[in-house]
Formats: C-alpha cells, structure tokens, sequence
C-alpha cells in the first residue's frame, strides 16, 4: 500500500509505538504493551450502547471498517456524524494451485509483511455438501504465528483529498487473542489463517487437488469503550489505517458523507401475532398463528413497505436502508463457527419454541429438501424432541437457498413478504411460546444485530418459564461482550434452541455444540474446561452423553470407539447424524473434575 505523503501521519506512525513499547518490527513483551496500553487508556468506564433510540450527528455511533486484500472497503456515512470504532475486519488471499498450506501469506500479497513463524494447523474439516461436480471443499484452520499472538494497536486516523490530517488520531487496543486484560478495547478479537481446498476428489483424500486459496484473517469487534469517540470532520475523504503488526502499511479507506440520509441509524424490530387469539387471550393447540415483523431504524421510521421486504437480489446489491439477508454462501462470504466471520452470515430470521417449561436442545437433523421446497421448518416435536420448535427465513428458504442452486438464480427476483406462519401442533402441551425475530443492519458505516422476543400463550393463559440448566454467562460476558450486544444481540437464551439445531449441512447448528466448541478454542475463557460446574448449574444438566456432547469439546477419541460408534471425522460434533444419539447411561456417567 503507498503511504500517505503527509508528515503528520507519519510522525504519529513513529511515536505512537514507540510510546506503548511496540518496536517497529511488531513486537513486545506482554507486560510492555499492557502497561503502556492502560496508562494511555485507562479502565474502561461502563458505557451503554443503544441501537433502538433516536440519534444525532453527536450520538456515538459503531463504525465497521473493513479492508480487503490491502484495499479499504468504501464508507458511506453521515456526514459530521461522531463515531467510535466497534468492528475491524481485516482479509488477505492469495489463490495457488499447489498444497502449500498458507505459505504464500509470508511472502506476497497484504499479510507479507507479518511475522509468520510458528504458524500451525490446528484442525481442518469439510463443507457439508459436495460440489456439483461431486468434489469437496475442505476448510483448515491455522494458529501460533507470532503475530496472532502478539497484542494488537490500530491508530485511525481522518485525512482529507490531499493526505492532510483532519482531526486527531483514534488509538484503539486489541489485545491478545489469547489473554484478557482490562486494557483490551474490544469483546472478540480473532486472528488466524485458513486453506480452502476447493477440489478433494472425497472427503478422506484432497491428494490430487489443484484449487486452493490461503487467507489471513483479523476479526476484531464489540467495543468496551464506546466512551472513546471522534467526530467525522467536514475535510474527511478518507481513513487511514495503521496496525502494529505491519508498522510499515497504511491502509487507505475512502469516506463519503451524506449530508441529510433518508434514514436514521440504529435498528429495531417489531413482532406481533395478527392471528386472533381466543377470548381467554390464549392460542388452542392446532392453530396456525401469523406474526407480523416491521423492521425500523433508531428513529422508528419503517425500512420497507408495509407487506413487503425488499428481493434477496436487492439485498445483494446494496438495499438503501441497510436490510441484510443470508450470505454466507461460499460464492458470497462464507462463514465457519468460531473461525470465520459468523458475524456476517447476516440472516434474517425467526422462530417459535414452546412450551417454555420444556424448552432445551433439539437433536432431530433438518434436511437439505426442506430449506428447498417448505416455506417454515418444523425442526422439533413434542413426540420426538419433547418440545415444539419452527423456523422461518426471510427471504424463504426456497428463495434463498433454491435460488442458489438453479442456474442464474432467478428464484432471488421473487418477492418477499414480512409475515411468517408457523403451525403448532394439535399435540403442543400448554404453556408460554417464545416467538423470536433476529437480523442485521448494515447503514453507513453502522453494521449492528438486533433481536425480538414475545410471548404468546398456548392451551393456558397461565405464564410458565424455561429452567436452564446453565449459567451464569454475564461473569464473562459483559461490558462489550453482553448476550444483548454480541452474536444476534439476543440476552433471551430459551430463545436460542429454536434455530440452532442440526441442519445437513451444518451439523454444528445445536446451541450447546458452539458454545462447547467456541469456548475451548479460545484461550480467554478463564475456567478449567473440565470443570463442567463453570457453567453447567446441576448434574442433570451434564447427563446427556453422546458423540456431538463429548466432542464439540473435547479432540480425542479412543480408537476402540470407532467400530461401536462410528469414526470421529467431524471437529465439531464428532461423526454424521449418528453422532446426537444418545449412549447408553453404563458408560460415562460422571465427567471428571465436574464439580458436579
């Protein structure tokens, strides 16, 4: 990348690592970083990030910036608008035709210049379905180099058509993806490599394979210091970006402002039954019900007509009021739990789950055929699951997903509706249903989720409630890093079930399969991940024992359990379908160091 001719930019290129005991090559010990980094930002003061509430040019404002082979993505944004950064996402790729693991990072492209000793493969797996040739894809996850795990500056700074330096600089602290420190400026901080092997002949053997593409990625996002702003100066062209690891780059990021925005920014849902229900206020079993979602920016104002929602080809191009829908198809922006951009799978979506006294994790797999022909997905029933749960995409799943596999994908021009009808069934045991909407906004500059939850009553009018049998998540998951705030800004966790559950082509879907998958690769979650009572809160809560509940956790397998249960080739769950079975309960009754 050219560097800016200003000397101004320069000189705090210079001095800013200098001043938190960085050298210029990247690096520096923990204990310099962390000193330098807390005198310069002090504790973070708790600060409220609101996302369903008027704003003003003066209402602090998230801002995602994105660069992209060494090229910053164009921002559209208010003009005079005062942000703090919340979002980071930082890509580099080189496509080769050899099995090199990510090597070519080292030496070409916008990664080159990091430093990539110790660089290891940690773990690989392929994408659930083949390609239409009837080759795979196969996904490897890289770790340990030496810039994944040093602490991470960004400096950002505002410069206008010349280079000038418009305003002060933001200095942000990502810390180590490896530790917490109360220096750390943001939630979830992610650094890592990734091999696709875009032709495996099987999904045992990628011998032969001549497509191949070696990514670097940073994942940095979810401010614990929304206090920390600076106001987009009327100059402003552009941002610049600087980052400790490559002390020699910047990266250019070009700025347009608006001066009067047809909308405001924030997002918020709304979600009602129009279904009338019974005079007793409750819904028989056997009802289909409707509910009605309106989605609105801070200020109220609806983001679509009354009826309708904008088509999914729309969306792909740029809807102007920041609606999103799906993509992380592998065409658009691919996403892999825990290693790769989740935050921008961006579905809209929402679902029924109930009773809530019965609510907990559905097993039952959700075929390929029903994302392409049913409109909603009945994923849990009372007779097999022991509760009921049904989903709904917007766009539909035959819309998104059967327009991804037809040629020219003409289903992606069919209108979209903003109801969504799920049917429960004449078996439904009474009690309170939780009815969930959850999305994603992306408005000039503002890339934000938000959730809904309401309840209805179903057979009684007489309110029941979920007993979960874990908790509490806001000893770690808080100030940033707040249920309300990360993944679908959804603090309401009975809700979670609904949708996560095994899809066939995600067989990692359960709730309780990330969590365990996500929270033992990550060297922040502070617990003995054998002591199951850090979050577990009973013994009946661990007494579940199958291949997918030992092994989103845990990497070994006795190999004497392969001829009994099946081979463990999955990372996540362990197997295929087989792998939610539950084991008989003459094996594995206690986990050791439970402390249950």
């Amino acid at each position: 990348m050219k560097p800016m001719s200003t000397s101004g930019a320069w000189r705090w290129v210079l001095l800013t690592p200098m001043f938190l005991g960085v050298a210029c090559d990247g690096s520096a010990s923990g204990d310099e970083v962390e000193a330098g980094s807390e005198a310069l930002f002090g504790p973070p003061r708790p600060v409220e990030i609101v996302t369903d509430e008027p704003t003003t040019p003066n209402t602090p404002v998230g801002l995602a910036i994105e660069v992209e082979n060494g090229i910053g993505v164009p921002l559209n944004v208010r003009a005079g608008q005062r942000f703090f950064l919340d979002q980071i996402d930082l890509r580099a790729f080189n496509d080769v035709a050899s099995d090199q693991g990510v090597s070519s990072l080292a030496t070409t492209g916008a990664f080159a210049h990091l430093d990539w000793r110790g660089v290891d493969r940690e773990e690989y797996d392929f994408i659930g379905l083949p390609n239409p040739d009837g080759t795979w894809v196969r996904r490897a996850y890289y770790r340990g180099a030496k810039w994944m795990e040093r602490p991470n500056i960004f400096i950002l700074w505002q410069v206008d058509d010349r280079g000038r330096l418009t305003g002060e600089p933001t200095i942000v602290n990502a810390g180590r993806e490896d530790q917490r420190s109360p220096a750390d400026d943001f939630f979830i901080r992610r650094m890592r490599a990734m091999q696709w092997t875009y032709d495996c002949p099987s999904r045992e053997d990628c011998g032969g394979a001549t497509a191949f593409q070696e990514e670097g990625l940073v994942e940095v996002r979810n401010s614990t210091r929304p206090s920390r702003t600076f106001k987009m100066r009327p100059r402003t062209t552009a941002l610049a970006l600087w980052w400790n690891q490559s002390p020699t780059q910047l990266f250019t990021i070009p700025v347009t402002q608006q001066a009067n925005p047809p909308y405001d920014y924030g997002f918020d849902i709304d979600l009602e039954p129009v279904t009338p229900p019974l005079a007793d206020g409750t819904y028989a079993p056997g009802t289909d019900v409707t509910f009605q979602i309106t989605l609105r920016d801070g200020s109220g104002n609806r983001l679509h007509p009354p009826g309708s929602l904008p088509t999914y080809n729309e969306v792909l191009a740029g809807d102007p009021a920041g609606i999103s829908y799906y993509r992380a198809f592998a065409f658009i922006d691919p996403s892999a739990t825990y290693y790769r951009r989740k935050h921008r799978e961006r579905m809209l979506m929402g679902q029924i789950i109930g009773p809530a006294q019965d609510i907990q994790p559905i097993f039952s797999v959700a075929s390929l055929e029903t994302f392409l022909f049913d409109q909603t997905h009945v994923v849990g029933t009372p007779a097999v699951d022991g509760v009921y749960s049904e989903f709904a995409l917007f766009p539909s799943s035959p819309i998104v997903f059967g327009g991804a596999f037809t040629p020219g994908n003409p289903q992606w021009d069919d209108p979209v509706g903003d109801t969504m009808t799920f049917h429960i069934p004449a078996d439904a045991a009474p009690g309170t249903y939780l009815a969930t909407i959850k999305g994603r906004r992306v408005y000039l500059g503002q890339d934000i989720p938000r959730s809904r939850t309401i309840e209805i009553q179903v057979g009684t009018p007489v309110r029941t409630e979920a007993a979960l049998g874990t908790g509490p998540c806001n000893t770690c998951h808080q100030g940033g890093g707040d249920l309300g705030t990360v993944l679908h800004a959804n603090d309401n966790r009975a809700a979670c079930n609904g949708c996560h559950v095994p899809l066939a082509f995600e067989l990692e879907g359960p709730i309780q399969v990330r969590v365990h998958f996500i929270h033992s690769r990550s060297n922040r979650f502070g617990a003995d991940l054998a002591n199951c009572s850090s979050c577990h809160l009973d013994e009946a809560s661990i007494q579940r024992t199958s291949k997918a509940a030992c092994l989103s956790c845990h990497t070994d397998y006795p190999a004497w359990h392969e001829p009994l249960f099946g081979a463990s080739d999955n990372m996540y769950i362990g197997g295929d379908v087989e792998s939610f079975q539950q084991c008989t309960d003459s094996c594995h009754t206690t986990h050791p160091r439970s402390g249950l």
